[in-house]
């Protein structure tokens, strides 16, 4: 048999469709759009960015299906790269263990696995370039006295006594801490934001913090390491990368990413783009609380088989398949939501219902002996691995003789009207065997307990006989006392009680489930697997789907752990539950809010018109299933997006701004309350639209609309904004540029082609980002020659 799919063939992992790429979310919709514009030459190039500080969980695997999915729907790479740039908790341990889950799940990155650590010297001349603009300062102030400084979300922060200093000053303290000559937190090294701003992370942005702590890469040779916020974009850049996919968490960061992109790096810049992290029912996925599970032993490591980890996952017999098919359906969205455990135990039943051959396993076992067949007689019986699936093929013969094992669930003295199973005096079929039936049982005299059964078989009912006088209603699995295996099964359900453990004041820990292992140490199994190596999936028969332990299971110590059961065991106490709160909100009058998407689709069941846009959305206009979700949610911003269609019709271009751009400003506010009519806000994306203006010029002109209002044309004027896309008033800019950097136009004529990057940026700073970038991308190759 022999017959395993705990590593799946990787050509699987783009699933066959017929839709187009960009009809499956809105971040495709927006890829699709800058390959269409040209807006960075045909290239996609994304990255996955972990922090090797914990094992992979199944989040990042949905991280990781879209990053890599979309790179291999639209011709481009991906990147693997490790965001390195917190020595205390990281090691090459973690970056193992994302490698080996990303190459498991059918994937891999183009070339080597990148670091940030690879860019540190990078790094620490961009920010000493950001002192040299002014734009950098270093702060001696205390930890605390930087939160104080910093403000609150209602009153603005105040300016550090450290911000004004020179120059030569800043280059002066920074080069020092490079050096080591100041202990932890004596200084850092600050952006010069915006101390007013109403996003709390522009305050002086932290770029660069002292640790004297050995780099698992780089040992001790940086006392200064860079923060998050700092390394990431700029990581981003020189790696080339076009869309910086990460989670909503990141959306308030997303201003300083666009802060150093325009202070730092030449177009076209990579854009960030944030989709919704995944939220699982019945467990955690902070891990922070992951490494307290395994530092307080509540777990037997980071592959325990509860634990959402990857390699726990992977342990317990989940599939690379079922995980991508998962994260396919539960798709890229803009909103947070809790996804059903229920969705991804369907996931793994298909999988494994056409990959996992059956055997037959008996976990509770209890003796019956055949009183009329011969004690040295043994017949061997066929029994196909795949009963129930005509077109595959493969059996085993298993032994059948005079004592037998069956399931000790599967008699009952005293049966209730519907147990169809075996009782005293009572027939059942053995599957695959014969019909017994139950003539004496057998107690434990001290303790009354049932420890073995005396039946008789009819020797005209042998299951391929073909007989079909005699039947019964119910069929039991049983197994050869002579010939089974004994074997050590772990029974795995949920790790916690509660659908979202860190909901409410009382710790996560008080939510943990403590039957989430039952082990059996008395159980069997038929013989046919003796020989099968460990992460073997098997379908025992009536019990579930399970796997022999990767980490334990050897020739003589027999070890599984089940998957998943047969059906939701679940099912039952959610609906009960349900119940319950539906009979609580009728008694109390307290209505179930629930999640966004639910409030959307409980408001779509109450106004048929908006049930209506959610279907003509997507048939008629092309939008994502996400997108014409959340623009028929609500009557108030579905009709300011029908009025901005009309005003510019783009359906799929206003709907990614309405959506990425304008609800990231509007927070909890509603569209009634802007300063603007949406006519105007479709007039905004029609300007950008026909390259009047430049993306990021849109961006500024919404900001100014959502602070004053105003039409954007006069905007536009107003701020100078309107894109340069005139050859004759480039090329002046273009030959003055060369004549200032001749050594540079020798090199690029002479083979260093890189440069083209710096003379395209720098027309775009003398036109102050007026310029169309391809134009001048262009120009500047034509005369370069």
């Amino acid at each position: 048999m022999n017959e395993q799919s705990s590593t799946d063939n990787p050509s699987t992992a783009k699933a066959a469709t017929d839709e187009r790429p960009e009809n499956k979310d809105f971040i495709r919709a927006i890829v699709a759009e800058d390959q269409r514009r040209g807006t960075y030459y045909g290239k996609v190039v994304t990255r996955f960015p972990p922090e090797p500080n914990g094992y992979p969980h199944i989040g990042h695997a949905k991280s990781i299906c879209l990053n890599f999915g979309i790179a291999e729907d639209f011709g481009g790479v991906c990147n693997l790269r490790m965001d390195d740039t917190n020595p205390e908790t990281e090691s090459m341990e973690y970056v193992r263990a994302l490698e080996e889950a990303i190459r498991w799940l059918g994937f891999e990155w183009e070339g080597e696995t990148r670091h940030a650590s690879d860019y540190f010297d990078q790094l620490y001349q961009f920010a000493r370039q950001l002192i040299q603009d002014g734009l950098a300062y270093v702060d001696s102030l205390s930890e605390e006295e930087i939160r104080d400084y910093r403000g609150t979300v209602t009153t603005a922060g105040r300016e550090s006594p450290y911000r004004n200093r020179s120059i030569a000053e800043n280059l002066d303290l920074f080069d020092r801490m490079r050096k080591g000559e100041f202990p932890d937190g004596a200084h850092v090294l600050r952006a010069k934001g915006d101390m007013a701003s109403p996003n709390m992370k522009m305050r002086d942005p932290l770029l660069y913090r002292i640790r004297h702590a050995d780099h698992y890469r780089t040992g001790d040779e940086w006392p200064i390491y860079p923060m998050y916020d700092f390394a990431h974009p700029l990581s981003d850049a020189i790696e080339g990368v076009t869309h910086s996919i990460c989670t909503l968490e990141f959306e308030n960061n997303r201003q300083i990413y666009d802060w150093l992109m325009e202070a730092i790096c030449e177009p076209p810049q990579p854009h960030q783009y944030e989709f919704a992290r995944l939220n699982i029912d019945y467990t955690v996925l902070s891990k922070r609380k992951m490494r307290q599970l395994v530092e307080e032993k509540h777990v037997e490591g980071w592959n325990d088989p509860r634990m959402p980890t990857i390699a726990g996952m992977r342990r317990r017999g989940y599939t690379a398949a079922a995980i991508r098919d998962f994260c396919d359906r539960i798709g890229v969205a803009k909103v947070n939501s809790r996804v059903d455990m229920a969705l991804l135990e369907f996931s793994i039943r298909d999988d494994l219902n056409q990959k996992a051959p059956r055997v037959m396993a008996v976990l509770r076992p209890l003796k019956v002996i055949i009183t009329n067949w011969p004690a040295e007689k043994v017949e061997l019986l066929d029994a196909p691995y795949w009963p129930h699936d005509v077109p595959k093929e493969g059996s085993r013969k298993v032994p059948f003789g005079r004592e037998l094992y069956i399931e000790q669930d599967d008699f009952m003295e005293d049966p209730p009207k519907k147990f169809f199973r075996l009782a005293l005096g009572r027939e059942v079929r053995l599957r695959y065997g014969y019909i017994i039936k139950c003539n004496a049982v057998i107690k434990d005299p001290e303790t009354g307990e049932i420890i073995e059964l005396h039946c008789t078989y009819d020797p005209e009912t042998r299951s391929s006989s073909g007989q079909q006088g005699r039947r019964v209603q119910g069929t039991i699995h049983w197994l050869s006392a002579a010939h089974a295996l004994p074997a050590e099964v772990r029974l795995y359900d949920r790790l916690f009680t509660t659908p979202n453990p860190e909901e409410g004041d009382a710790p996560f820990t008080t939510h943990l489930n403590p039957h989430s292992v039952e082990i059996l140490h008395g159980s069997l199994i038929e013989p046919s697997v003796a020989d099968d190596p460990p992460g073997t999936h098997y379908q025992f028969e009536r019990q579930g789907y399970f796997i022999s332990d990767p980490v334990d299971h050897a020739e003589g110590n027999l070890v599984y752990n089940r998957t998943v059961t047969l059906r939701d065991s679940w099912g039952k106490s959610k609906v009960e539950a349900k119940a319950e709160l539906k009979a609580k909100e009728k008694v109390e009058g307290v209505v179930h809010v629930g999640s966004r998407s639910e409030q959307r689709d409980r408001a779509r069941k109450q106004n048929p018109e908006l049930a209506d846009r959610y279907q003509r959305y997507q048939q008629e206009l092309g939008l994502a299933e996400e997108e014409a979700d959340i623009l028929s949610g609500a009557l108030d911003l579905s009709d300011f997006y029908e009025t901005a269609v009309n005003a510019h019709y783009s359906p799929k271009t206003v709907a990614s701004w309405v959506i990425n751009e304008l609800l990231g400003e509007l927070k909890e506010r509603s569209v009634n309350d802007l300063p603007f009519e949406s006519q105007a806000f479709g007039a905004l994306v029609a300007l950008v639209d026909d390259q009047t203006i430049s993306a990021a010029g849109g961006k500024r002109i919404l900001g100014e609309m959502l602070k004053n209002g105003g039409a954007p044309s006069e905007i536009v004027e107003k701020l100078g904004l309107r894109q340069i896309s005139d050859a004759a008033a480039l090329a002046p800019i273009i030959e003055k540029i060369m004549a200032e950097n001749e050594d540079k136009v020798a090199q690029y004529r002479a083979g260093k082609h890189g440069l083209l990057g710096f003379f395209v940026g720098q027309v775009m700073r003398a036109t102050r980002g007026a310029a169309n970038p391809k134009m001048v991308q262009e120009l500047v190759k034509e005369k370069l020659g």
